[in-house]
Parts: structure tokens; C-alpha cells; sequence
């Protein structure tokens, strides 16, 4: 059964950067693959090297790039590629809600973990995350 079709790019913009790691930050993977964001809000993006998408799964190796606000309403799934600037970031892997209702901690299957500090990221740089359709 086919589920899911076209949907709008998601774009965000740094409000803050975060510049360290974690080797034990025990992260909890939520069940969803997807969550709804809304124009305004403020998330945070991980980095992290694991790829297990079972729900409940701990994230322990991380990497923290910063928080972003969600510049319009969309759907952020699981698979999405994330983009800041013209750089290929990885691809979300899925959410962590330790911080919520406050933010979820977005977390970004990636080659290796990295900061915002690694890739030199500052205030206002543009995040996009684009579905692949």
C-alpha cells in the first residue's frame, strides 16, 4: 500500500549553534516516523553515526549542529534529506522527545558526527528538509 506522496521542502533557519559531542548522550528513538512542525517553532539537530530506526533504540554517539526555527508548517518523515546551505547533511532518522513539549531533538543519520562548530555553521544559515518523492 502506498502511503505517502509529493510534500512541500521544510525550511528552518539556525538560531543557535551547538559545537560539542556526546559518546553516552542515551537519546530514546521515538516510534514516529514523521512529526508535523509548525511556522515559528524551535527544534534542535543531532548528528549521530547509528542507523537503528527500531523505536526505542538508544542514540548514544552524537553530534550537536544547533537549534532552528521552522520558517512554514510541514511534515518532516524519517528519510528526508537534510540540507544547511548547499551541503548534504545525511537524513533524518527519526525524533527524540526528551525535551519535549519544549523541542524534539531531530536526529540525522550521517557519515560521522558533527557539529555546528565542524562545518562552521552560523545564525540564520538556511536548513532544508526535502523528501525524496
Amino acid at each position: 500500500m502506498r502511503e505517502n506522496g509529493p510534500k512541500r521542502e521544510v525550511t528552518a533557519r539556525t538560531v543557535k549553534v551547538l559545537v560539542h559531542h556526546r559518546e553516552d548522550r542515551g537519546m530514546s528513538l521515538e516510534p514516529f516516523a514523521s512529526r508535523c512542525v509548525r511556522a515559528g517553532e524551535v527544534h534542535e539537530l543531532v548528528t549521530t553515526t547509528q542507523g537503528d530506526t527500531t523505536s526505542g533504540s538508544r542514540i548514544d554517539k552524537v553530534g550537536f549542529l544547533g537549534f532552528v526555527e521552522i520558517d512554514c508548517a510541514g511534515v518532516i518523515d524519517r528519510g528526508d534529506e537534510v540540507w544547511i546551505g548547499t551541503k548534504l547533511i545525511g537524513t533524518v532518522l527519526g525524533f527524540d522527545s526528551c525535551h519535549f513539549p519544549n523541542h524534539y531533538n531531530v536526529l540525522i543519520h550521517a557519515k560521522r558526527t558533527i557539529s555546528g562548530e565542524d562545518i562552521s555553521l552560523k545564525p540564520e544559515k538556511e536548513v532544508r528538509f526535502r523528501g525524496q518523492w
